[in-house]
């Protein structure tokens, strides 16, 4: 949209409504504007608890800008709202886009308990930078509140400083907060890779092998090593299961029973698929144990490792090459390849060092509930329970999820 300069023979007017809400009050306010000469350059309308604020910024011909008045003043009154008008003379306002030197962001905030206090601090670091919000909206209030601000920073202004200085805010704050390019793109991304330990499910695989092989306290502290980043990943995994060696095939179907989807993990999948995205998941863990569970949730894109299995026991070693932390980007590369998308319309999802090469190749590579090392290179961090909370990062708000849940039942 170009700018509009308006000249000296007109005048805007800024229309503020607000009041108890209730069914055509859109209606009377631009039929009480149609007899003027007036056009509409903005409007914006929001309804919380029953309450409405109704904006609308127009140009009018000065000469009409008492009846104008008069008319919204008495309707007010006879609706039982208040009308707050505004007019100024226009010579010299322009009107339309933000100047190109400024660089348009969209900041996600999501909470379980949100405090004034934190919007205050996210507001703080917004103008330590010389940034500007320009809207905010609620976009969910279940199973947590999301908020999504647009907002503007100089064109000299660097948006991964002002990231770390939000991460470091949400920390101390205990909020997860978001911060990619606004504009379309956010709801382009047509692919979502995710880890399957502790990310689509609750459970670290290999843990639970090692719990039924007596050899849990030994497994679990490599695992621990290998996830801080302490170990190599492809070392790592041929140790642990080497001491799954002689545990018997049965143990994988009395596995498959204790395995638990992280919440949000069907809504996350159902939504995407609805939207016409495609879901993958990317794992250091065995098909043995989680392909039924990945075959069920009907994902696009599946790859792991495969444990040796030779008359009924485990070898303990793996068949074919080791999905590790190189892997698992280049499984994100070809994912998208296949599907004719570019790795900038890609989101990546992991909690783990192993995850690190996946995040930083995606168009946005979110931390979930992840290690201090990986939230520090991620470009998003989630912290909530709540897997589903990743639409709400692509710009999908909650009434479209529900939405669409109903439009299926």
């Amino acid at each position: 949209m170009n700018k509009q300069v308006l000249n000296h023979s007109t005048f805007t007017g800024l229309i503020l409504i607000s009041g108890a809400d209730a069914p055509g009050v859109t209606q009377s306010l631009f039929e009480t504007l149609s007899p003027f000469s007036v056009s509409i350059l903005d409007m914006e309308q929001v309804v919380i608890r029953g309450r409405l604020i109704l904006t609308s910024l127009i140009k009018l011909d000065p000469a009409h800008a008492d009846g104008i008045e008069d008319d919204l003043l008495e309707l007010g009154g006879q609706l039982g709202l208040d009308v707050a008008i505004d007019f100024t003379d226009s010579h010299a306002i322009e009107i339309g886009n933000q100047p190109s030197s400024d660089q348009a962001l969209q900041l996600v905030l999501l909470a379980q308990d949100l405090r004034p206090t934190a919007i205050a601090r996210v507001a703080a670091v917004i103008n330590a930078h010389h940034g500007n919000v320009e809207r905010f909206r609620r976009t969910a209030a279940y199973p947590l509140t999301a908020i999504e601000f647009d907002i503007t920073i100089p064109k000299e202004s660097s948006p991964r400083d002002l990231q770390r200085d939000l991460a470091d805010l949400a920390l101390t704050e205990g909020i997860d907060l978001a911060i990619e390019a606004g504009g379309l793109n956010r709801r382009s991304k047509r692919i979502v890779l995710l880890d399957m330990d502790s990310t689509f499910i609750q459970q670290e695989v290999i843990d639970l092998l090692a719990e039924e092989a007596g050899v849990g306290v030994k497994v679990k502290e490599i695992t621990e090593s290998a996830m801080r980043g302490e170990l190599d990943f492809k070392e790592s995994l041929e140790r642990r299961t080497e001491l799954l060696a002689g545990l018997s095939e049965k143990a994988i179907v009395d596995i498959r029973r204790r395995i638990t989807l992280t919440p949000g993990a069907r809504t996350l999948v159902r939504t995407l698929h609805r939207l016409g995205h495609k879901v993958g998941i990317v794992s250091g863990g065995f098909t043995n144990v989680i392909e039924p569970l990945v075959n069920e949730m009907k994902v696009d894109f599946f790859r792991a490792n495969t444990l040796e299995v030779k008359d009924g026991k485990l070898t303990g070693k793996i068949v074919g090459a080791i999905v590790d932390r190189a892997a698992k980007a280049t499984f994100l590369s070809e994912f998208a390849q296949n599907e004719g998308v570019p790795l900038s319309q890609t989101i990546a999802v992991g909690d783990g060092a192993n995850d690190l090469d996946m995040l930083k190749a995606a168009g946005l590579g979110i931390a979930f509930n992840a290690k201090p090392a990986v939230k520090a290179q991620a470009d998003s961090s989630i912290n909530t329970p709540y897997l589903d909370a990743i639409l709400y990062l692509m710009g999908i708000p909650r009434e479209e999820i529900e939405a669409a849940d109903r439009s299926d039942s």
